[in-house]
């Protein structure tokens, strides 16, 4: 049986490029979006024509009963996951914490992070031997800003990517003897659509001179970082993180 692997955000950007390389790997792809069904579509049609195997399935990961369809979805078409990436993340228009109002906050914290236990919950009662399952691999997605703050941007994300970095680290230590490896990469300055939520699509370009390596990466070199963590060349390691970033 092929390893399953469920990739949240997965129309666009880090989740596009991770689902694609997954689907090189050998996975089935089930490529989760929240609204761009188009660009969802056009992930499972790329992964097909290569012969590859996947579904598109629309869920918000910070809605319980989305994230409860989308893995039972999984179950049905593809097989139980063996691999999960928590990938679906948000962010909102640049600012300073004294702008922010508390329905901003619960926005991101609600994707970023609830959505993230959400989904590694589900994964967890499916991989785990305690729950007879045969193991697995979980990476989440973290962001430099997580060490870095972002401040007069995006102190609210980098936040919510600090609290991915704890349950990266705690959960690891909770299911290390029950078969399931848990990762984090952190991402740099990628160049993504994602900027373009923030007010400022070309970002990246402004920011690059601040990196050691004076450029922006790619979708996909953090797309290989993360299939090294799934892979059995990680077999001894969880609860560890990848910096993506260029030596920021």
């Amino acid at each position: 049986m092929a390893d399953v692997i469920i990739v949240t955000g997965a129309s666009r950007g880090i989740g596009a490029a991770t689902a694609l390389l997954a689907a090189q790997r050998g996975y089935s792809v089930c490529v989760n979006f929240r609204v761009n069904r188009e660009a969802a579509d056009g992930v499972v049609r790329a992964i097909e024509a290569a012969g590859g195997r996947a579904i598109g399935v629309a869920a918000d990961v910070s809605s319980e009963p989305d994230v409860e369809r989308l893995f039972e979805t999984c179950d049905r078409d593809l097989g139980p996951p063996t691999a999960l990436v928590n990938n679906a993340g948000i962010l909102e228009k640049q600012m300073r914490v004294e702008a922010m109002d508390g329905a901003r906050i619960q926005r991101i914290f609600a994707t970023n992070v609830i959505g993230s236990f959400l989904c590694a919950r589900e994964a967890v009662r499916r991989m785990s031997t305690k729950h007879g399952g045969h193991g697995g691999a979980i990476v989440n997605v973290s962001s430099a800003a997580s060490r870095l703050g972002a401040p007069g941007e995006y102190v609210d994300y980098a936040a919510s990517k600090g609290a991915v970095d704890t349950l990266t680290i705690g959960l690891a230590k909770e299911v290390a003897d029950e078969g399931i490896r848990v990762n984090a990469v952190r991402a740099g300055y990628i160049y993504t659509d994602m900027h373009a939520s923030g007010g400022e699509p070309a970002r990246v370009d402004r920011v690059k001179q601040f990196v050691p390596m004076k450029r922006g990466g790619t979708a996909n070199e953090v797309a290989q970082a993360i299939l090294w963590f799934l892979s059995r060349d990680a077999s001894f390691t969880t609860g560890s993180f990848i910096e993506v970033t260029g030596g920021n």
